[in-house]
C-alpha cells in the first residue's frame, strides 16, 4: 500500500501579489489540514492573468528561479508542513523569459524546473508575447510521496505531453491552468472540452490527474476573462472524483493507493501493447 492524498486548490487574483501569495499560502494549508500530501496552485498565481495585454511592463514581474522571493517563501512552506509543492512562476533567465514551475519537494528542496512547451497565442491569451518555448523537455521528478509529472495549462491540450510524462514513469499527473471566457467569443464555453482532455490523459495513460484553475473576473484595457475554476481531481480511469466550483476559492482533495494503480495499469496492457515502430509517421507532419 502507497496512499497519496493530493490537493486542487483555486483563488480570484487580485493586482497586489503579496495578497495574492499570501492567499495561496493560506489554501496550502488548508489543503494540509485536510491531509493533503501534495498541493497543486493555479498557473501564475502571484498576479492577475496579465497575458490579456501585450504590455512590456509585465516582464517586471519575472524573476530568475535561484533569487525568486515566491519560490523562496513555497520552500519554507513545504518544508514546514512536509507537502510536496509545484509552483507555477514567471521566470527570467538572463535575456530569456518564460512560464515555468519549480518542483519543490516535502523537505523544502528544489528538484528542478519545467518550462511550459506550448505557448498559446490568442485575443486574451497573449502568451507568446511574453514566454519562449520551454527547453527542457517534459519533467517527472522522484518527490516524497512518489514520481510526480507537471505540464502547464496549454500543454494540456496535447496528450503527447501526458503521454510522454507516464513513459518517463510518472504515477500522477498535475496540470495548474488559467482559462476563462474568449474576450472575442462570449458564446464559446470551453470547460467542458477541457475537463474532458484531461479526462482522457488520465484514462489512456491510467494515471490520477490533478487539475487546477483560478476564479473570478480580471480586465485589462479591453480584454475581460471571467475564469471559470472547475479545479477536478480524476482517478486512473478518468472519472472525476473531486471538483470545486466555478467561482469560488476553494480546496479539493482525493486519496490514491500508487502500489495499487501500478498493479492495475500493468494488468490492463496499455503500455506492454504499445506500437511505437507505427507511430514514426507523428513525426512527418
Amino acid at each position: 500500500m502507497r496512499m497519496i492524498t493530493v490537493a486542487a486548490t483555486q483563488m480570484a487574483c487580485g493586482e497586489d501579489p503579496a495578497v495574492n501569495v499570501a492567499q495561496a499560502e493560506s489554501l496550502v494549508r488548508q489543503a494540509h489540514a485536510a491531509g493533503a500530501q501534495l498541493v497543486l496552485l493555479q498557473e501564475l498565481f502571484e498576479s492577475r492573468y496579465f497575458c490579456q495585454e501585450q504590455q512590456a511592463r509585465h516582464f517586471a514581474l519575472a524573476h530568475e528561479a535561484a533569487s525568486s522571493p515566491l519560490l523562496a517563501r513555497m520552500q519554507r512552506l513545504a518544508r514546514e508542513l512536509g507537502v510536496v509543492l509545484p509552483v507555477s512562476f514567471f521566470e527570467r533567465d538572463q535575456q530569456a523569459y518564460f512560464n515555468s514551475l519549480l518542483m519543490i519537494d516535502a523537505d523544502g528542496s528544489a528538484l528542478g524546473v519545467y518550462r511550459k512547451s506550448h505557448i498559446p497565442q490568442g485575443p486574451g491569451y497573449e502568451e507568446k508575447f511574453y514566454f519562449s518555448p520551454g527547453d527542457t523537455g517534459f519533467k517527472v521528478w522522484d518527490t516524497a510521496v512518489g514520481r510526480v509529472g507537471v505540464a502547464i495549462c496549454w500543454d494540456q491540450w496535447f496528450p503527447e505531453a501526458a503521454r510522454a510524462m507516464a513513459l518517463e514513469g510518472a504515477e500522477i499527473l498535475c496540470y495548474p491552468s488559467a482559462i476563462g471566457s474568449e474576450p472575442n467569443d462570449p458564446t464559446l464555453q470551453s470547460g467542458g472540452h477541457w475537463q474532458r482532455t484531461m479526462q482522457g490523459h488520465a484514462a489512456a495513460n491510467m494515471l490520477p490527474l490533478v487539475a487546477c484553475n483560478r476564479v473570478g473576473v480580471e480586465r485589462f484595457g479591453g480584454s475581460e476573462i471571467t475564469f471559470y475554476g472547475s479545479s477536478f481531481i480524476a482517478d486512473e480511469t478518468g472519472e472525476i472524483v473531486a471538483q470545486a466550483s466555478a467561482d469560488q476559492p476553494e480546496v479539493i482533495t482525493a486519496s490514491f493507493d500508487l502500489a495499487v494503480q501500478r498493479e492495475r495499469r500493468a494488468a490492463w496492457g496499455l503500455f506492454r501493447d504499445r506500437r511505437p515502430d507505427l507511430y514514426a509517421r507523428l513525426l512527418d507532419y
